[in-house]
């Protein structure tokens, strides 16, 4: 005897995001609930989990409901490809299946009358996270495999001791540009981006790159929908930047597909470093993105550095008057708005940036907020 078929009303994305934000508190909670009653995780492992729980809510929660397109698998997958570096089969299970236990628990407890419509949407999202999972770590034959990722690994360490021999015979950030240029040769991509970021102000500038006017262009804050990708200290592959990206930026660079690299040092993070194809749309594997997290790594201890430049920087003294233009140019403020914010005229205001870039010896504003941030004068 065939069991009856219980028709259920289809619901949208916006419609499952709407529940999600609605109840947000009341899932985080079934969340932390059935995460510490399950059994069979092993305590190290339990952090990353929950690590992994929490970003995929924080990710389901963040959208503008009328930003929201019924298409939802790019959006998944960049998710997805930001935390590959996390997951193994182990992890990304148990993620799944204490997600599901929370929605359920959430949705028996408050009886909800579309219960069977969204834990079919639920559904329809895991599967295509594990067809896309399954995707970018599918299986090789073991031999063919262990071949593969020796050959893969010890290309991996020369581009790396490449990197290195470029960086201990660099000096600081002045020779920051010659290095991005030798990024794109090693990397082999065609165009190498930095994007400084202003960790007190939630801010990025461009600051080094091709079309140097263009790259300095770029500057704003970082948007919830941006931090909820680039916060993971790892590096992003955006398949599809209409996303994340504002219009007049991809039109400006015509961007397509963009790998965001975090250049980080004892969990500051100096900003991103962006590599492309100028315009082509391109692929990724997973020993790409180790070896870009490497660099960025590597990257962001060079920048930590003290300049040669700058080893004086202990010493420099910094009048009143210079410490507020100091801080006034890392939030990012022109001559004229710092002018009117200290009763100056733009020429008095002009005289005291120059004299900032001379205690610095350094060759324009951005070098100086460096400077400052890393000698202590910024906080």
């Amino acid at each position: 005897m065939a069991h009856p078929f219980h028709a259920y009303e289809e619901i949208t994305l916006q419609q499952f995001i709407l529940f999600i934000k609605s109840h947000n508190k009341r899932i985080e909670e079934n969340i932390n609930i059935h995460l510490n009653l399950e059994p069979f995780i092993l305590e190290p492992e339990r952090k990353m989990i929950q690590t992994l729980l929490e970003s995929f809510l924080r990710f389901l929660s963040a959208p503008n409901i009328d930003d929201i397109k019924d298409r939802y698998e790019e959006h998944l997958d960049i998710w997805l490809q930001s935390h590959l570096p996390l997951l193994k089969d182990n992890h990304f299970s148990m993620f799944r299946l204490i997600f599901e236990k929370s929605i359920v628990t959430s949705l028996v407890n408050l009886k909800h009358a579309q219960t069977l419509s969204i834990l079919m949407f639920l559904l329809s999202i895991f599967s295509h996270l594990i067809h896309s999972y399954n995707k970018w770590t599918g299986d090789e034959p073991e031999q063919h495999h262990k071949t593969k990722q020796e050959h893969t690994e010890l290309k991996i360490l020369q581009l790396l001791d490449q990197l290195d021999e470029l960086l201990i015979i660099s000096a600081g950030f002045k020779d920051f540009a010659f290095i991005l240029k030798k990024c794109e040769e090693f990397f082999n991509y065609k165009r190498c981006v930095f994007y400084a970021y202003i960790p007190w102000s939630n801010q990025f500038h461009g600051t080094i790159g091709s079309e140097l006017p263009k790259v300095q262009s770029m500057r704003g804050h970082v948007s919830s929908k941006q931090s909820m990708v680039f916060n993971s200290k790892k590096p992003v592959f955006i398949k599809n930047p209409h996303i994340y990206i504002k219009e007049e930026h991809i039109q400006l660079f015509n961007l397509s597909s963009v790998i965001f690299v975090p250049i980080v040092h004892d969990q500051q993070v100096f900003g991103w470093l962006t590599f492309d194809q100028l315009g082509e749309e391109f692929d990724y594997s997973m020993d790409e993105m180790t070896l870009l997290e490497q660099v960025g790594k590597r990257l962001g201890l060079y920048l930590s550095r003290k300049d040669d430049e700058v080893s004086i920087g202990t010493d420099i003294q910094l009048t009143e008057r210079e410490a507020m233009i100091l801080n006034l140019l890392a939030e990012g403020h022109n001559n004229k708005k710092m002018a009117e914010l200290l009763q100056l005229s733009e020429h008095t205001v002009r005289d005291y940036v120059s004299s900032l870039l001379t205690k610095f010896k350094a060759k324009n504003r951005t070098q100086a907020v460096v400077y400052g941030f890393r000698l202590g004068l910024l906080k």
